[in-house]
């Protein structure tokens, strides 16, 4: 998977990822150390650790990227250097890692922020790489990344049996192209119903007026915006869902879930760029990915996101290419 992954960035940015274990001390046998290296000038211009297997015992859940290092001219510092952290399935006795496709879809998610934080040319430090980029776009390189795990070259580049080395069989990869569109547009309703909800909640609710009985409750405010968006599965009388909804009190999206919805729409918009030159045209392809590399994963956060895509993409972005990969249009 990682060779198959590598070679998509080779592909489309123009760099090299080449494995440095033992150059670099590491706080686990299992986790690896890669330079990035620009195949233009094939100078070394990031670095990153990459701790991909699930270890229970003593670390924690989920996937994640974090920077170890950043860009920064103020403390000369010219090499960023990423952590690449997931939770994929180890190797078990003689059998290697046999990753799910979530689990692929995981990493592939993960070095896409890891990306933005190593390939930026921003030098100064508050604004460089992933820093200061506003909450909208945060997703927009990670979920591109995900959108390459249903192209058939990148696939068959690594979806071979582990023992016989025979390809995807070409039912399987239907599959899989297929599950991505099943009940998207109950998922779609579900994450502008949860946007929503957190938006109304944080700009139109008043929580005094509803405690006193003299405005609408906060389920009053609940079940009418699931009335717009998810009349087919409204709450019942007894619904506390919003007890648990953690990510708009205390997991950082406080007026701010819809930036899920938002960040597909650009990366979808992102990745319809490569569709329309022709995902087999490979000249057409590198001359997209200099393009996307030069905007998306170099300005950093000094340059506001809607002025970064509309270098990027020559306008604002529109949800037609997310509709349309969604099987809605």
């Amino acid at each position: 998977v990682l060779d198959g992954m590598f070679g998509l960035l080779s592909r489309l940015f123009d760099v090299e990822v080449r494995a440095a274990d033992g150059e670099e001390e590491v706080w686990h046998p299992d986790v690896r150390f890669f330079k990035i290296f620009d195949k233009e000038n094939g100078k070394h211009i990031a670095s990153f650790f990459l701790d991909p297997y699930s270890r229970p015992e003593n670390k924690r859940g989920g996937a994640w990227m974090d920077d170890c290092i950043g860009k920064s001219e103020a403390v000369n510092r010219d090499v960023p250097v990423a952590y690449l952290t997931c939770n994929g399935s180890p190797p078990v006795g003689d059998k290697p890692s046999l990753m799910t496709f979530r689990e692929v879809e995981t990493l592939f998610h993960e070095t896409g922020h890891g990306l933005q934080h190593m390939l930026t040319k921003a030098s100064v430090g508050d604004v460089s790489g992933i820093n200061g980029i506003e909450w909208d776009a945060v997703e927009l390189p990670s979920q591109f990344m995900e959108n390459w795990c249903y192209d058939r070259p990148t696939v068959y580049g690594f979806a071979k049996h582990w023992e016989t080395g025979e390809p995807l069989p070409e039912e399987k990869f239907q599959k899989l192209c297929e599950q991505k569109i099943f009940n998207a547009g109950m998922m779609a309703c579900r994450q502008l119903y949860f946007g929503q909800l957190d938006m109304t909640l944080h700009s139109k609710y008043d929580p005094v007026a509803g405690e006193k009985g003299e405005g609408k409750s906060i389920f009053d405010v609940q079940r009418e915006v699931a009335s717009k968006y998810v009349p087919h599965s409204m709450p019942l009388e007894e619904d506390r869902f919003l007890c648990s909804f953690n990510h708009i009190f205390a997991g950082g999206y406080s007026a701010g879930y819809y930036s899920y919805k938002w960040a597909e729409v650009m990366s979808a918009d992102a990745f319809a760029a490569f569709e329309d030159v022709g995902l087999q045209n490979e000249d057409k392809v590198k001359e997209v990915g200099k393009k996307f590399r030069e905007t998306v994963l170099s300005l950093g956060g000094g340059v506001p996101p809607m002025e970064v895509f509309k270098q990027f993409r020559g306008r604002e972005p529109t949800p037609d290419a997310l509709l349309r990969h969604n099987g809605l249009a």
